[in-house]
């Protein structure tokens, strides 16, 4: 796996823990951490929304590509 592959993946696992926080205690922990909606905390939800539409892409690289 390539390191870019390695840090979208861990990226979108805190995201899910971020969003199985909030489904579950309604407790947002990058708010928590960074503020509510400071431009810091507004960064890191772009990031890892990024790399959610980056981490699509390994779909396509299990179908076409053969190991």
């Amino acid at each position: 796996m390539k390191i870019l592959d390695t840090i979208v993946l861990c990226l979108v696992i805190i995201g899910s823990v971020n969003w199985g926080l909030i489904g579950f205690f309604q407790f947002d922990l990058v708010a928590a951490i960074f503020g509510d909606m400071t431009m810091f905390s507004r960064i890191i939800y772009a990031i890892i929304g990024i790399c959610g539409l980056y981490a699509i892409s390994f779909f396509a690289k299990d179908r076409f590509i053969k190991k």
